[in-house]
């Protein structure tokens, strides 16, 4: 078979959903080769938005593509969480916490200069996913210097403040550095990528009203207020309407928007408070339950309505000309299960640099402060 060989700075996208990663990896100077996923209208929007070079199917069905391309920068995806999220069932038997393994059969199969491995933060932190942890870094540290972080994506400009682990590694046997050098590097790079995000509110107003041109793509699930509500001392926590969707505050961030959106889950907004400027309907509401008022039965007031399809993409900084395909409900399961492209951007940004240092070196470009290179 005739191998690819591709310019620089190439990837490989695993487990790539509707292109989120892909997004902030392409910002970062990557051009996606090879792209992979099991969901028809995950595919449709990658190849809506993205091009063809996307394969349906398991990652077993791309390992024979994977090992013909040449010279490949970087590696990059997020293995279904579902087998470690705490919004699951949290199975180390769950099929789908052994996908870690397949991403780095892929690694091993293709030899990247970097990969970027992503899932939830419990991964990352949790006694309980101690073993599958070792087991997972101990593969990826054969070949490669490792940094594990943990990121909050509204400290890089996110409007959301979804918590997310990253496996960052950079070939050990081509960097000019050891590991200290390259836990460094990885700091200096994020924190030169942080940014403040805009709020709720901004967003929903620069999209226009729910069900206006700009923003057609709604969620007709109602809103009830809880017969029995659960308190908790911010209005935007606890449950005072039923269902898992909680409102959010016009004047903050979102909180993390789940792959369950589309119904009864999909967060909430009141819109007189975003467009007139009228005072928070939750906030009076909780402060009246909390002085020991009765709690409202019946649907909640049509101020509150949930999140749009445009919104959950803005949130999750999704170009504004981002295509979607499939039903809405897909769609929004599409959304919910991206990476935020911004956050892909930053960690991307940290791959790049780490090339860069490789790529430095093996031209005899690379000096002595290389690694410090200025900010």
């Amino acid at each position: 078979m005739v191998q690819l060989t591709a310019p620089a700075l190439t990837a490989v996208s695993l487990f790539s959903g509707a292109g989120g990663m892909d997004v902030g990896v392409e910002a970062s100077g990557f051009q996606v080769l090879l792209a992979n996923d099991l969901d028809p209208d995950a595919c449709a929007t990658y190849r809506a938005n993205h091009g063809a070079h996307i394969v349906e199917g398991t990652i077993r069905d791309i390992l024979p593509l994977a090992g013909h391309l040449a010279a490949i920068d970087l590696v990059f995806g997020g293995p279904p969480c579902q087998g470690f999220s705490v919004a699951g069932k949290m199975d180390p038997d769950d099929p789908r916490s052994q996908l870690m393994m397949s991403f780095f059969d892929v690694v091993d199969r293709v030899a990247p200069k970097a990969f970027i491995c992503e899932n939830v933060k419990a991964f990352a932190e949790l006694a309980k996913w101690e073993d599958l942890r070792r087991r997972v870094i101990g593969r990826a540290e054969k070949n490669h210097l490792v940094v594990m972080v943990v990121l909050t994506a509204s400290d890089f400009g996110v409007p959301q403040n979804r918590e997310r682990m990253f496996l960052i590694g950079i070939d050990r046997a081509r960097f000019p550095g050891g590991q200290e050098d390259f836990e460094e590097l990885v700091e200096r790079t994020l924190a030169r990528s942080k940014a403040k995000p805009c709020t709720l509110g901004e967003i929903v107003r620069k999209l226009g009203r729910a069900g206006s041109p700009e923003n057609d793509r709604t969620c007709s699930a109602k809103i009830t207020h809880a017969s029995n509500p659960i308190m908790r001392r911010s209005p935007y926590a606890g449950m005072l309407f039923n269902g898992a969707g909680r409102p959010l505050s016009a004047n903050g961030v979102a909180s993390t928007l789940p792959a369950s959106m589309g119904g009864n889950k999909t967060p909430i907004v009141d819109e007189e408070e975003i467009f007139e400027g009228k005072a928070s309907y939750v906030e009076a509401y909780h402060r009246k339950l909390t002085a020991g008022q009765p709690a409202r039965s019946g649907d909640a007031p049509s101020r509150l309505r949930r999140l749009t399809v445009d919104e959950c993409l803005a949130i999750q900084t999704f170009p504004d000309d981002y295509v979607l395909m499939g039903s809405k409900s897909a769609m929004y399961r599409q959304i919910g299960n991206a990476v935020p492209c911004l956050l892909a951007e930053a960690v991307a940004g940290v791959a790049a640099e780490a090339i860069g240092c490789i790529e430095s070196a093996e031209t005899g470009e690379f000096g002595a402060t290389a690694l410090m290179a200025a900010e």
